[in-house]
């Protein structure tokens, strides 16, 4: 088992409110970026790895974080590269392993997205079997990782006992959820063998301000749909919604409470696509909201959050969720208040 922090070490000599040094990985991420700010705030120092800490535009948004100058260290780490991480993470209390390609892959998706997740939160979790300083690793999942199968009760809402099914992911080549699915697989069998303390966090559709000006494929999904387009939400179906910060606060939650163990759904409403934009085209009426969405034959499906609500945690609203989403867009250029789009 990994041996606890050294009180005495450097890291718990640096002040009263120093809760000691994380790792983020991917840290420039929608996700990871709202992670490492809540972090910082939280009084950690904060080890992010990305693939170029030379990018000065692209990483821009996290050295604006309150506390990053003090606190904040950037360093480069590959997925697909074998020890990378190791710098990074030797030291650190706490690890959150949030990197994952979401790109839909082109022609390989074994070697374009399966690979990556799979080999990189191995490569991950190899760095921290060598860092006697670790507690735990909080490896980012998805609500993906429960509901993509074809026997449950509809009637029964999922919960984390249930797992994705690998064959049908693949039948249907739904890339994202099968990586997802594997990755957390492998993170289990590995961390049960080396004796690593894990728990996984699995977030359903995230909504919220995104830090980085460049819009990750979630984000631009929400934006569209605020433009009127109905193909990405149409092909989502019934799906849970989560604010960005919960998901953000859950993690950190999850470091830090010794009883946490296991799986966390974290989602705060399960909705349908129509139920979806007749709530947003209500609450904003002065933008093009689709309508209608063609009815897909889906299976209904709702999800059981009992276990991360009995940690004490409140999620947010769909409105809150919505509301900072569209004031992020309105404030970054994405979205715009003009003549056409409001009513008098």
């Amino acid at each position: 088992m990994m041996a606890a922090l050294n009180p005495t070490s450097e890291c718990e000599v640096q002040g009263p409110e120093f809760k000691g040094r994380v790792c983020v990985t991917g840290a420039s991420g929608f996700l990871a970026s709202w992670l490492t700010k809540r972090l910082l705030l939280s009084g950690y120092h904060v080890t992010g790895t990305v693939r170029n800490p030379g990018n000065d535009e692209k990483l821009a948004h996290l050295w604006r974080l309150e506390g990053a100058k003090e606190r904040l260290r950037l360093v480069k780490a590959e997925l697909m590269e074998e020890g990378s991480f190791d710098d990074a993470i030797m030291g650190c209390i706490g690890v959150f392993h949030t990197a994952s390609p979401v790109l839909k892959p082109t022609s390989n998706p074994k070697a374009e997205i399966l690979e990556p997740a799979v080999e990189g939160t191995l490569n991950v979790l190899r760095s921290c079997d060598k860092n006697p300083s670790l507690r735990r690793v909080v490896l980012t999942s998805s609500s993906s990782t429960v509901r993509v199968r074809d026997d449950f009760d509809p009637n029964i809402a999922l919960d984390e006992s249930s797992w994705s099914s690998v064959e049908l992911c693949e039948k249907l080549q739904i890339w994202y959820a099968l990586s997802k699915t594997l990755a957390e697989k492998a993170a289990w069998e590995y961390c049960k063998q080396n004796g690593i303390q894990l728990v996984t966090a699995l977030p359903t559709f995230v909504i919220g301000p995104s830090l980085p000006p460049h819009l990750c494929s979630t984000a631009s999904d929400v934006l569209a749909l605020l433009k009127g387009e109905t193909e990405k939400f149409q092909y989502h179906g019934r799906m849970g919604y989560v604010h960005i910060d919960d998901v953000a606060l859950c993690h950190i939650l999850l470091f830090e409470k010794e009883t946490a163990h296991g799986r966390y759904l974290c989602s705060s409403t399960v909705m349908d696509p129509q139920q979806l934009t007749a709530l947003l085209a209500t609450r904003y009426p002065w933008l093009p909201i689709p309508k209608r969405f063609k009815t897909l034959n889906r299976p209904h499906y709702d999800l059981n959050t009992s276990k991360m609500r009995s940690l004490g945690f409140e999620f947010k609203s769909i409105e809150e969720m919505f509301d900072d989403s569209i004031a992020s867009l309105l404030e970054q250029g994405h979205l715009t208040l003009g003549p056409t789009n409001v009513s008098y």
